[in-house]
């Protein structure tokens, strides 16, 4: 593990904006785009629309949901935010209109080993999955790509972090955070849209 986590730095990596080309300080590292492929495919296909002239459409890449403009009938899309303890459940819903949705969570994807449970969000420092005390962050962003890269990393970062990135970046997107004690986190921006699941029971999609 030691070997490996040289090759986590993003430090190395340079690029050179006029041959827009990559090269790495390091022997041995590469980039995995994993952790924004959904998201910047959903800006893509966002581009295609609109470019095709469609000015109502929705796609879910699965955890990633992204909206052009409103449903045809005029009125928002509503987003189910899934529930990190029951995937038939979900924590509330958003209204969005031309906003991308994405959720990153160490509840879908991952294993058991002697009692223990890895998940797939990795934190770079440590080489293990990341231990934030959070358990799901979605991301609410016009960026599809931005979501998709910032759903990860601050579920990595914590709530702390998390809280004080949102604060320097609030223009750019919000979020909702659970801990791993059921608190529910939500930025200003937000909170009087954020609908708890008590209230409503119907929506389009799910994240």
């Amino acid at each position: 593990m030691d070997q490996l986590l040289p090759l986590t730095d993003a430090g190395n990596i340079s690029y050179d904006k006029e041959t827009k080309k990559i090269s790495f300080g390091v022997e041995g590292m590469k980039i995995d785009l994993g952790g924004i492929a959904k998201g910047y495919t959903s800006s893509r296909i966002m581009d295609i629309y609109k470019d095709n002239g469609i000015t109502s459409g929705l796609v879910n890449l699965g955890g990633n949901v992204q909206a052009l403009g409103t449903k045809t009938d005029g009125t928002k899309w509503k987003i189910a935010v899934q529930s990190p303890d029951d995937t038939e459940d979900y924590l509330g819903i958003l209204s969005v209109q031309d906003k991308a949705v994405i959720t990153s969570g160490g509840y879908e994807r991952y294993f058991e080993q002697d009692g223990v449970t890895y998940h797939h969000i990795i934190d770079p420092k440590t080489g293990y999955p990341a231990e934030s005390g959070l358990v799901s962050v979605t991301i609410v962003s016009e960026d599809g790509t931005l979501a998709d890269g910032l759903s990860t990393s601050l579920f990595i970062m914590g709530k702390e972090k998390a809280a004080d990135f949102w604060r320097e970046h609030k223009d750019d997107f919000d979020a909702i955070l659970m801990s791993d004690d059921g608190t529910l986190y939500v930025t200003e921006g937000w909170k009087m849209i954020f609908q708890r699941r008590e209230q409503l029971r119907s929506f389009d999609r799910k994240v």
